[in-house]
């Protein structure tokens, strides 16, 4: 059962952005502090990475662990309501990131992914910089 109405629930799920997410702000701050220069939100290639880095021929994507099922995540819950509408949203979700992973792969990048709850420690993101910059 659903802690708050649907109407609530309706209003929090409309709310969710696609782009420029907390979790993205924070790694592309990051990334600019340490000298980085990139793109953001590529247009043109497989899954429009959140952080394009040509100079170092890497894609990165910051995925949210519940959207994208970071495994053994707690933040990666199962819904207890319409169980099998998430499941396939889910599924679907992860298939088209690894099509994504693997075209961008086939092009010649570099794809790494970074996930919410790492982006919340600082040695997450010094590790995401040394893995960038490991690719020159």
């Amino acid at each position: 059962m659903d802690i708050v109405d649907s109407s609530t629930r309706s209003r929090m799920m409309a709310g969710i952005r696609g782009r420029d997410t907390t979790p993205e702000t924070v790694a592309r701050s990051y990334l600019h502090r340490a000298g980085l220069r990139f793109k953001t939100n590529a247009r043109g290639l497989p899954g429009r990475p959140d952080i394009l880095l040509p100079k170092y021929k890497t894609a990165v994507f910051i995925h949210g662990c519940f959207w994208h099922r970071h495994e053994g995540c707690r933040f990666a819950a199962d819904p207890k309501t319409r169980e099998e509408f998430w499941r396939e949203k889910f599924t679907a979700n992860i298939s088209r990131d690894a099509r994504n992973q693997a075209q961008l792969e086939a092009l010649g990048w570099n794809v790494l992914v970074a996930w919410e709850c790492q982006l919340r420690d600082i040695n997450a993101l010094d590790e995401l910089f040394w893995q960038i910059v490991a690719h020159t």
